[in-house]
């Protein structure tokens, strides 16, 4: 008999914690929906008690999905966990997710607790989120690295108050495949009531092992619920990936022998949105949604796939929504065509003034453009102009000068606040022109960390996109920008991080 394998997508979450990842309500919320299309079992929207703007974002996510759990993580404290309920209380299937540290480094060093103290404090936390909702899971912080006996004591505890799912995270990424899966295992055997909840593996990656580890953590210890992100997106290395995870059950089903709930088919489409979204470019040779994840350079590879596919390839491109056609729409396309197109890739704007604004861009750049690509229409229903609300930056034109042996130079005028303003400044290059006059008038202060540039297609003729990260009194933003010219698309991506340093909403880093 086939076990079903629960996915628990921490994206929103755990991902959304990367330096410079941090999304606004309306992101969130589209990633949510691509979740719910990607059949995902378990979505955790975020922290609710870490911000307001946390909150909102979960509150919303809950109100909307329909098909999938909508968790929340909280500390275990009443008022996270209450604020938790509160934000979930319109989900068809919630969950509250309560953690605490267990390992002796954690509790003596963070938490300043001892053991008898932590035990206490999550058979309390359990207790109280029982009582508000039917699905607790709990996770023991630094699980990993926390002692057998102990940490016993506590998973015992907790299912006896009513936990539904234990998690045990490798918090750290110290784990190999073989010894956590046995921890797994042990744990399971020695908690006389493991088998009245769901356990789960939460591995971060930091070691290059979280896909092992949770799998490993799947086929010996018996979990049955991993914990993953899209494009493996996390603090410090990342998390486990959803998509390695769910491919490697799918096309190794001989030997894991366990159902999915995932459509695979909108993998390719959740990564470009969370890519896009967050300004983490995928590497071309990433598992999966890479670029070059199903490309053959070698002659003799070549030959096998024309013979037969499966000489060297194992998954179909078209299973994961890679598409064989890219080129899809041009300047004589019309609304209808536009709209429906959108639908395909899994793009859902709320208003019929979103998807107005969003063509219009599209007609715009296709008298510029002669073939629009997917990934030219993902970029443009992603840019923040289509779908934010007000903003207080925003580009209205561009002119730049730069001739070989003189100091080039650019004049800018944008918005702020609606009213329009104008700055110019020299600088090393055409793109260092462009922003420092904004910087000359905004006066920021704010430290550029990144500046990245990332082909969207595969000519001269692709709009270039482009990340500025800015670091400014301890808050990192990304903003991305997107135009066939790269010194705008520089200046969009810089007016885009800025609008996100405006937003003052305090965020409290959380690890489970």
């Amino acid at each position: 008999m086939t076990d079903k394998l629960i996915i628990f997508d921490t994206t929103l979450r755990d991902g959304e914690q990367s330096p410079g990842a941090s999304m606004t309500k309306d992101e969130k919320l589209r990633i949510a929906r691509q979740l719910e299309r990607l059949r995902v079992d378990v979505i955790e929207a975020g922290f609710a008690a870490s911000s307001n703007g946390d909150f909102e974002a979960v509150q919303s996510i809950a109100n909307a999905i329909k098909d999938s759990t909508i968790c929340s993580l909280s500390r275990a404290n009443d008022r996270d966990i209450s604020r938790a309920a509160e934000a979930l209380r319109g989900a068809n299937s919630s969950r509250i997710h309560t953690f605490i540290a267990t390992s002796p480094l954690h509790m003596e060093k963070k938490l300043r607790m001892t053991p008898e103290q932590v035990l206490e404090q999550a058979k309390l936390a359990v207790r109280f989120a029982r009582n508000l909702v039917s699905d607790v899971e709990f996770s023991p912080e630094d699980g990993y690295r926390s002692d057998m006996d102990f940490l016993c004591r506590v998973l015992e505890a907790v299912i006896d108050e009513g936990a539904t799912t234990l998690n045990i995270p490798d918090t750290v990424g110290y784990a190999v495949p073989e010894l956590y899966g046995n921890f797994i295992k042990t744990l399971r055997e020695r908690v006389p009531n493991s088998d009245k909840a769901i356990w789960s593996v939460h591995c971060h990656n930091d070691l290059g092992m979280a896909v092992a580890n949770s799998l490993a953590g799947v086929k010996i210890g018996g979990a049955r619920q991993v914990e993953c992100t899209i494009n493996g997106l996390g603090e410090r290395a990342g998390n486990c990936s959803l998509e390695e995870v769910v491919m490697a059950v799918k096309t190794r089903r001989d030997y894991f022998n366990l159902a999915l709930n995932i459509d695979t088919q909108h993998i390719v489409a959740a990564s470009r949105m969370v890519s896009q979204t967050t300004g983490f470019v995928v590497q071309p040779n990433k598992a999966v949604v890479g670029a070059n994840a199903f490309a053959h350079a070698s002659g003799i590879h070549q030959d096998g796939v024309l013979k037969a596919r499966d000489t060297y390839e194992i998954m179909r491109a078209e299973d994961v929504g890679w598409t064989a056609n890219k080129i899809v729409l041009g300047k004589l396309s019309g609304r209808n065509a536009f709209k429906q197109r959108l639908q395909e890739l899994g793009v859902s704007l709320e208003s019929e003034q979103e998807v107005n604004l969003a063509f219009a861009r599209f007609k715009e750049l296709a008298d510029r453009k002669s073939e629009i690509f997917d990934e030219d229409i993902l970029a443009l229903v992603s840019d923040e102009s289509v779908t934010a609300e007000k903003e207080q930056y925003g580009l209205v034109s561009l002119s730049q000068h730069s001739e070989t042996g003189e100091r080039p130079r650019a004049s800018i005028v944008f918005t702020v606040d609606g009213k329009e303003v104008r700055g110019e400044s020299d600088g090393n290059g055409p793109v260092d022109a462009s922003l420092k006059a904004i910087e000359s008038l905004v006066k920021s202060g704010a430290e550029m960390v990144l500046y990245s540039v990332n082909a969207i297609s595969g000519s001269t003729e692709s709009q270039g996109e482009v990340t500025v990260r800015l670091q400014n009194s301890g808050r990192v933003v990304n903003g991305v920008g997107s135009d066939p010219d790269i010194v705008v698309a520089s200046a969009k991506a810089y007016l885009s991080a800025l609008n996100k340093l405006q937003s003052k909403a305090d965020r409290v880093a959380a690890q489970g």
